[in-house]
């Protein structure tokens, strides 16, 4: 039993010191940048690092690029979802978006809330908005339909004065574009989401002589030479886009 004992310890006599392999695992120890480890040669840890935590969604980069925009609400009305327990009851927002240039969208959402339902409404138009040619950046350059559902919308160029005559949910969508003067009519349905897609079905094949020139390889002054040469050159340097 002697000898079975001297032989089993010595090993453990030759071990070096400071070895730990035969008996339970330690901690790490005091590593590289300080006693908790984990961090860099210059002892800053991970959470001093800037980068991502700084990084917000509000700043500068937003969707409206930092310009001002004219927010109008055409439609709010508060909705019912039948699920297992009852109804769930909530709000549905119509939101008309324009930078009051020529760029205009509309959105539409649906929130428990209705700040959170005029929020989600504002950001789909922000996303959809559509360029539309002015003429002199007051009215339009041209007379057009637009048809969505039961709604029939017609609208007309306007001389310089007559203002909007447009109701309704129309009226939002011309004053968040920056039409001046237009004259309006809506046939058949009142409903706001189907006049609001038939304007903006008229609105979207508005053209101007510019891009008509372009396409057709001519000059504008070619395109308005009805009333002689002259008035014809005149009208084309007072096109504006």
């Amino acid at each position: 039993m002697a000898d079975e004992i001297q032989i089993q310890a010595a090993p453990d006599a030759g071990a070096p010191a400071g070895d730990n392999r035969g008996g339970p695992r330690g901690g790490r120890g005091p590593g590289r940048g300080g006693p908790g480890g984990g961090g860099n040669r210059d002892g800053r840890g991970r959470d001093s690092r800037g980068g991502r935590d700084n990084r917000g969604r509000g700043g500068p980069g937003g969707d409206d690029g930092g310009e001002e925009l004219i927010e109008k609400l055409v439609h709010i009305n508060r909705v019912s979802k039948t699920v297992k327990g009852g109804k769930r009851f909530g709000f549905a927002a119509l939101v008309v978006v324009g930078d009051g240039k020529g760029r205009v969208g509309f959105g539409h959402g649906k929130a428990r809330e209705v700040p959170e339902a005029i929020s989600k409404a504002t950001a789909a138009a922000k996303k959809a908005m559509v360029r539309v040619p002015l003429k002199e950046g007051r009215t339009l350059h041209h007379d057009g339909k637009g048809h969505f559902g039961a709604g029939l919308v017609t609208v007309r160029s306007a001389p310089q004065g007559t203002g909007i005559i447009a109701g309704g949910p129309m009226r939002a969508v011309f004053e968040s574009l920056g039409v001046a003067d237009v004259v309006t009519k809506s046939v058949g349905t009142s409903n706001p989401y189907n006049m609001i897609r038939a304007t903006f079905e008229a609105l979207v094949h508005q053209t101007s002589p510019k891009a008509v020139a372009q396409r057709r390889g001519k000059k504008i002054a070619d395109l308005l030479g009805r009333g002689g040469s002259q008035t014809a050159e005149a009208d084309a340097l007072a096109v504006v886009e």
